[in-house]
This record gives C-alpha cells, structure tokens and sequence, in this order.
C-alpha cells in the first residue's frame, strides 16, 4: 500500500524564536541599497554593516543582550559604503569586508570584543579598479580569500601574505554571487548576462556553463552536497523562484517552482550535516526550508517560519554555534524595523517524531547492519557495550542492575526504613505511591487509584511486620487471616510472585493512561505553537 505521508526525519522541525529579553536593540543597520545580508555570526562575535560616514561596521559578542548605546565600539573600515562582511572559518576572530572603495580588507579582532574604535587592519588587499561586489573565505584552505571585483574579475588572495594567487577574467557583465563547494574545488558564480558559471579553483577555467533564470534581478547560487546546485532568481513577471540544477546541464533545471512575487532576493543557505535548505531575503517575513535528497522531486517543502515584522538583515550560523542539547539544528539572526536582533533557532522536536521514536528503539544488530541508515546518537555508546533494558517507568536500567534478586531481598528493602535515593529497577521494588515518586506532581485519576492502592499494601506491610514483632491481638490469635493479609504475608515465594504480578498488571494500566495522557498534551502543544506561530 502507497505511503499517503512522505516519510521525513524532518517533518517536525520548526522555528522557535527567542524572548525578547535575550534580544539587542537599538542595531542601526545600513539603509544602502545592495542585495546583502548586511550581518555575518561565528560562535563568538556578531558582525552587521551600520549606518555611519564612510563604510564601518559593528562587532558585538553573541551573548550580550539589551541595548546598544550610540557611542558603542565600531570598525571604521572603509572609506566608502561597506557592501560585505564575512568570518573566516578557521578563526573566529578573524574578519573580512568589501567596499566601493576598491579594497578588501581583513581585521582581526580582541578576544573579548572591541574596547575602541578599530581602524587599522591586518591585511588590505588592493588589486579591484571598481567596488568589490561580494566576497567568500575557500571553505577548506586557510587564508584563502575569493573577491569579485566591480570590473568583472575575481581574484583569489593569499590573505598570509597580502598577494593575488589568481586572477579569473572573462565574465562580460557584473557578477552577482559566488559560492564554494563542499571541498572547495569548484565555485559558482551567477552574472549579470543571466548566465550559471561553474569554475575550477586552481585553473580558474569554466567547468560548466548555462543560461540561468530569465529575470533581470540579481540571481544567487550555491552548492549542495553532492555538487548538484540551488538557484533563486525572477521570472519575466518578476516573481521569485527556486531552481534545482545538475552541474553538467545547468541550462535544464531538475525541479523549479515559483513562491511569490515579492522584490527582494532570496538568500539561499544550505545545511550539509542535514540537507535542509532556508531561502530568505531582506524584507520577507518569512523563511522557507525545504530538505533536498535524491527522491523526487527533489527538493521537499518542510515549513515556513512568518512573523509580523520583515527583516532587513540575516545571519547564518554555523553549526559550532547552535546548542544541540536542545535539539537544536540551526540559528538564525534576524535584525528588523523595530531595530531589534531576534535569535531564531531551527529546533528538531523528538517527542513528536515517530519516525525518530522507531530508529532510536531498533535492535543492535539493526543499527550495524549496512542496509540501514540510522540516525547519530548525540550520546554514543561504545561498540561492545551490550544494549541495556527499556523500562517506560524508570528509564534505562543497565543490564548489570535487571538481574531478578531473591524473595528475602525483597522483603528487607520493603520494610528497610530507609529507602535507597537512586531510581530502582522494574524487578526491585518499592512500595510507594507516584506521588513520592514524582515528588508531589499533580495526578489523574487512574494514577491516584493506583496510589491509593499502593498506599493501602504499604500500611497493610507495616501491620504485618508490627503483629510478627509483638504478636497477634488476643481476639485474632484464632481468626483466620483476611486476604489482603495474605496477600502481603512472606510464607512462601508464591505470594510474592503474586505481589508482583498484580503490581505489574496496575503498572502496566497506568502506563496506559500516561502514555495517552502524554499523547492528548502532545497534540494540544503543538496545536497551540501552530496557532501562535502560524504554522
């Protein structure tokens, strides 16, 4: 039978942003009309383009929060309008920025941010007759700095040493973007003529060529994984698209779909650990993320983040920066009207996610086997670690803890006085109610009728052992023992078998009321987050 539901570990990713107590304010961006993002993020710093003579641009520390007073610490860097900022990849405090002014400069800044105006560079590297347009650091080789140059020639720099290592020319208009591949031995460049080149590093020679989208608004490119390449461009009725191109035949997209009809370019960024990838642009509300594998159609619709404030400047941060504790994949910076910096995170829901549950509850020899593909742990166990017990009560209980102790164990920790802190195994058992357990949470009914059945096998335990210390009463020396004496009495292993027979049998009932308990919260949380997030 057909699958009516595409099968996705991504089905449940959302965004979630950040109260706006853990925000900044007062972020004056640039107002200069260039299709940029305006903002580059690292782990540490927070870099954006900001109003101002000349061309500087801020520095500020990721975690710093409230207000950004006017006379804050900026880098004076240019003498014309900043176009671009970009983080090196292999040093968080190194930076670089292009210019009308011709240059392209690098800066390195203070381990713990910037206490005065910087204003001298560490390198600046003059080899453009026209503005810089764009520029991006070589993904794998360090120093290795690739600009694109108002007169249609790209250079790529030896940020070390300050000298041109190659020179490419044969673009015959303005190029709009370029991107590196995963390895960094290819790039793509979008140009003016609506043309998709693709080019080798070390030669500088076109690999590939093709005719790209048919509007005259800037087009943007990059690569995927598998060197497969993404393009946002305009129609002739100017609305915004999103293509899916083989490197062999960029003329002929794979897939291509139209969003809207909106002005600003779409900023593509792509993920490689997990194949998502965002399109967003200055001044939408929204950012789209689609995951692109090999099954058609290629390029999977997840969801869409809206908000009611358009952004005018986005940073995208890498994966060293996102706190994968929370389930968290990607982050986003969004700086909007209100002058505000909002942190968005890309969160994966767990609990939500059936397709997760089942590979994370597959066999050991399931996961080893090659045919199957399951997901990294965050925790990984070594190899020879045998796989411990699942218990939905307690947790995971090691295989060294699950063996089955004796009937007289049993009966001296039941009437021990003092009950061990740690959570005990299924097969160990204490008596007492789920209110000690989940210390004092509030209980349904089905878990308070399992309470109090606890409670009253508890006090009848403690009458038991009271009559066998001091005796009987005189009027029941000869009265034969109720039931539910017998039931809790020790005179042989069968009554305890039985004892914990029946307390498996009310686990198991109340199990069952959590689990759909769980389920009904579950379902009601997540319509809430769609109501308010407009899901």
């Amino acid at each position: 039978m057909a699958q009516i539901v595409r099968q996705s570990k991504f089905r449940h990713v959302y965004c979630k942003p950040v109260k706006h107590e853990q925000c900044m304010s007062d972020i004056r961006v640039t107002e200069i009309t260039w299709d940029s993002l305006f903002c580059s993020v690292n782990p540490k710093f927070i870099a954006f383009i900001t109003k101002g003579a000349g061309g500087p641009f801020m520095v500020i520390p990721i975690n710093k929060v409230g207000r950004i007073d006017k006379d804050y610490p900026f880098v004076d860097a240019h003498k014309g309008a900043c176009l671009e900022v970009a983080w090196s990849p292999f040093n968080d405090n190194v930076i670089a920025s292009c210019s009308e002014d011709t240059t392209c400069k690098v800066w390195l800044i203070p381990e713990n941010g910037l206490l005065r105006t910087l204003s001298q560079p560490v390198v600046e590297l003059n080899g453009h007759q026209k503005r810089v347009n764009t520029l991006a650091w070589h993904p794998v080789a360090n120093n290795l700095l690739l600009t694109a140059g108002g007169e249609n020639k790209l250079l790529l720099w030896n940020v070390g040493t300050g000298e041109a290592l190659l020179e490419i020319a044969g673009h015959p208009d303005q190029i709009w973007s370029i991107a590196f591949n995963y390895d960094g031995t290819q790039f793509v460049t979008t140009c003016k003529d609506k043309k998709i080149r693709i080019l080798d590093t070390r030669s500088g020679e076109v690999v590939h060529e093709g005719v790209g989208h048919e509007g005259v608004k800037p087009q943007r490119a990059i690569f995927v994984h598998d060197g497969r390449v993404i393009t946002t461009g305009f129609t002739k009725r100017s609305e915004r698209l999103y293509a899916l191109r083989a490197p062999d035949n960029l003329s002929q997209p794979i897939i291509e779909e139209e969003l809207d009809t909106s002005n600003g370019v779409l900023f593509p960024f792509y993920d490689e650990d997990t194949g998502l990838v965002y399109l967003c642009g200055k001044g939408d509300c929204a950012i789209r993320y689609y995951e692109v594998n090999q099954e058609y159609p290629y390029m999977h619709y997840i969801n869409t983040y809206t908000t009611s404030e358009p952004q005018r400047a986005v940073g995208f941060q890498c994966k060293r920066g996102v706190n994968s504790e929370e389930n968290e994949i990607n982050r986003y910076l969004r700086v909007i009207r209100k002058q505000l910096l909002i942190n968005v995170r890309t969160v994966f829901n767990i609990l939500f996610s059936p397709h997760f549950r089942a590979d994370s509850q597959r066999s050991h020899s399931e996961q080893s086997s090659p045919q199957v593909s399951a997901p990294p742990s965050p925790r990984p166990q070594p190899a020879q670690q045998r796989r411990p017990i699942i218990d939905d009560d307690m947790g995971i209980v090691p295989m060294n803890q699950a063996r089955p102790p004796s009937s007289n164990q049993h009966h001296q920790e039941r009437l021990s006085p003092e009950r061990p802190a740690q959570k005990t195994p299924k097969q160990q058992v204490n008596l007492r109610s789920r209110a000690e357990r989940d210390d004092g949470g509030s209980l349904t009914a089905g878990q308070r009728r399992a309470a109090a059945e606890l409670e009253r096998i508890k006090r009848d335990q403690a009458r038991t052992a009271t009559e066998e210390d001091y005796g009987p009463p005189p009027g029941r020396l000869h009265a034969t023992p109720s039931p539910r004496m017998s039931v809790s009495s020790m005179e042989g292993p069968t009554n305890m078998e039985e004892l914990l027979a029946d307390l498996a049998k009310m686990k198991a009932v109340m199990r069952q009321h959590e689990r759909r308990i769980r389920i009904l919260e579950e379902e009601i949380a997540e319509k809430n987050m769609s109501q308010a997030y407009s899901f």
